[in-house]
């Protein structure tokens, strides 16, 4: 009997971006999960980063997890093509499914999406709801701003400096890739 492979969760844009240093980013992204035999567990869309992540997975061999709620079928193209393609009825059910399925969770750049999704997973490792580690990985600086506020909140008193221990910047996947392989061995 083979054992369960390690799933990472990967936020990111259901859009390009402007700078193509993040298509290659996501696509570097799905090449290193296979690499290292993790799943990818992403919230199913066949657009912008999210397609990227999970079309350089597939074509390398990989496993996928997708999640979607019904109401971004049309909007995400949801990849149904995916080994495991689940529809839920509510966004926050289908962030609770993500990370429940997931050992470690990534965010690469993306929009208000991706922040939601972050900060929901920040906030449940806050609050003891789990112990997944948690990257960010700042491709060309794109988080810098978020970076900035997350220490504006600290400074400010309104969340401890524990917070900013739960949350590992990277600057790139390969760096990504070297923290991933020290939070998820065995």
């Amino acid at each position: 009997m083979s054992a369960i492979p390690k799933s990472v969760c990967v936020y990111c844009g259901s859009r390009d971006g402007n700078n193509p240093a993040y298509a290659k980013a996501a696509e570097d992204t799905g090449v290193m999960l296979v690499k290292n035999g993790w799943r990818l567990v992403y919230g199913a869309g066949d657009v912008g980063l999210m397609g990227r992540v999970a079309n350089s997975v597939q074509n390398a061999g990989g496993k996928t997890f997708g999640v979607i709620p019904t109401h971004l079928m049309d909007w995400e193209v949801g990849k149904q093509d995916l080994d495991s393609f689940v529809i839920t009825e509510t966004m926050h059910e289908r962030k609770k499914v993500m990370i429940m399925n997931a050992d470690a969770v990534v965010m690469i750049p993306g929009g208000a999406g991706s922040l939601d999704e972050f900060f929901e997973a920040l906030t449940w490792r806050q609050l003891g709801l789990h112990s997944k580690p948690i990257f960010l990985v700042n491709t060309e600086g794109y988080w810098a701003p978020l970076l900035s506020l997350m220490n504006h909140v600290v400074s400010e008193g309104f969340a401890g400096a524990d917070i900013l221990s739960y949350v590992t910047v990277v600057p790139d996947v390969h760096a990504l890739e070297s923290s991933l392989q020290f939070a998820l061995r065995n």
